[in-house]
């Protein structure tokens, strides 16, 4: 096995500030990408001017990835290249020109990308491409092929590119990793595998998983033209022949990766509430729905759902300005969130300054409980308006909920118990528990 194999079962960098080397003789151009690198990413950087002092840095500790030129003062013919390929460390090669014979042995030099120096844009590419190797520690792909050198290949690959990756020899096999791991954002599968073909493999996955939540790249060693089309018609994102060029299965996986994560940005923007970060109204009766239709499934499914309003929340927007109802209701999302976060419960803004809690599987008592907790975290902020702070209170209708309701039924019995709360005085919870 590899040093850079070993990766897989060594201390995860993810948990750690990534640390990144950048060997450039140019004592401002390395200045500059250090303070860039750093500003934007929080990675930790070291510089070095020549292939001796690169040496002795990588002796010392290990680095998520290099940032290189391509000749040094002591290494003129590209030998730090070699040095890096020696200590398996992923690399940004920026040079002055494409050398044909660093792209013919790009997997060799375990290069992760090459900039041209001639582009006015090269520090802000470099930036952009050590950013992006840091961001794909997040990213965990399935790697799907029963003949071991080939699977060695892709993984290889991948983890030079900071990806997190899980192996799967079958057909099967795989779609066990998939319901084992929910982290899994793209599979790469073979076509030919004994059990169950890739493109069989792409239509059960495509039975369980929308193209937005994962995405799904075929390759084959076939010269079968005709696989390409039947990958893509089954819900594959993309296909590759095999051998592949390695510069064109980079491009392709980044594309797959960026369009999955421009998917996920726009659903995020879609599913919460600009102001406060929560998920808004829409996004809470998709959710709610599902959760109701589990409950309802089981016989002793139990839960409660709750409306918090803002108490007097009119005149705080009139004695201090509408700005100030932004800050209280900020406020108020980020300490229902905290909660949420600790207690594991749906929680959305429903408009206003209204707020829906959805408790599956909680008994009344432990619903009562809760929520008390948050009236207390509301009463104890102090909400800062300038110079000075204010302090709010919150009322809380609570209700059980009810088999096979549906859900604006729901909702309406928790906002009854929101009324009686009110017209009692603020400032407290009522629960539909005083009328059983």
């Amino acid at each position: 096995m590899s040093k850079f194999r070993q990766s897989q079962t060594a201390p995860a960098l993810d948990k750690l500030p990534a640390k990144i080397m950048i060997i450039e003789a140019s004592v401002s151009l390395a200045m500059l990408m250090r303070n860039r690198i750093e500003t934007e990413t929080g990675a930790h950087v070291v510089v070095c001017g020549n292939l001796s002092g690169a040496r002795k840095a990588l002796e010392r500790e290990r680095f998520t990835m290099a940032l290189t030129g391509h000749r040094l003062p002591d290494a003129p013919d590209g030998e730090i290249l070699d040095l890096l390929a020696e200590f398996e460390v992923p690399t940004v090669l920026f040079s002055g020109s494409v050398i044909d014979e660093l792209q013919t042995n790009y997997a060799r030099y375990r290069l992760v990308d090459y900039i041209t120096k001639d582009n006015r844009n090269t520090v802000e590419i470099a930036v952009a491409a050590v950013a992006k190797v840091i961001a794909n520690q997040t990213i965990s792909v399935l790697v799907v092929d029963d003949a071991k050198a080939a699977r060695n290949d892709l993984v290889d690959f991948l983890l030079r590119q900071n990806y997190k990756v899980v192996e799967a020899k079958t057909g099967h096999e795989a779609l066990q990793r998939l319901a084992e791991d929910p982290s899994i954002a793209m599979v790469i599968t073979d076509y030919y595998m004994p059990d169950m073909d890739g493109y069989e493999l792409t239509k059960a996955i495509r039975a369980t998983y929308s193209s937005e939540r994962l995405r799904i790249i075929g390759v084959s060693a076939s010269t079968d033209r005709r696989l390409s089309a039947l990958f893509l018609k089954a819900g594959a994102s993309d296909f590759l022949y095999r051998p592949f060029v390695p510069e064109e299965l980079q491009c392709r996986v980044n594309n797959t990766v960026e369009t999955l994560m421009q998917l996920k940005r726009l659903r995020h923007l879609a599913e919460r509430d600009p102001l406060t970060g929560l998920f808004n109204r829409r996004a809470f009766f998709e959710r709610a729905d599902k959760q109701l239709a589990r409950l309802n499934a089981a016989a002793t499914g139990t839960g409660a759902i709750a409306i918090l309003d803002i108490d007097h929340f009119k005149q705080i927007n009139d004695n201090f300005g509408h700005d100030s109802g932004d800050i209280v209701l900020k406020q108020i999302a980020s300490i229902l969130h905290d909660h949420a976060r600790q207690e594991d419960y749906l929680l959305a803004r429903l408009g206003g300054e209204e707020f829906v809690l959805l408790f599956p599987d909680r008994t009344l008592q432990e619903s009562q409980s809760l929520c008390e907790a948050i009236l207390r975290g509301i009463r104890a902020a102090d909400i800062m308006m300038g110079e000075s702070s204010i302090r709010v209170t919150g009322s809380i209708g609570l209700s059980m909920l009810n088999q096979n309701e549906p859900l604006n039924n729901q909702l309406h019995a928790a906002d009854q118990m929101l009324y009686l709360a009110k017209s009692a005085g603020r400032d407290q919870l009522c629960s539909d528990a005083s009328f059983q």
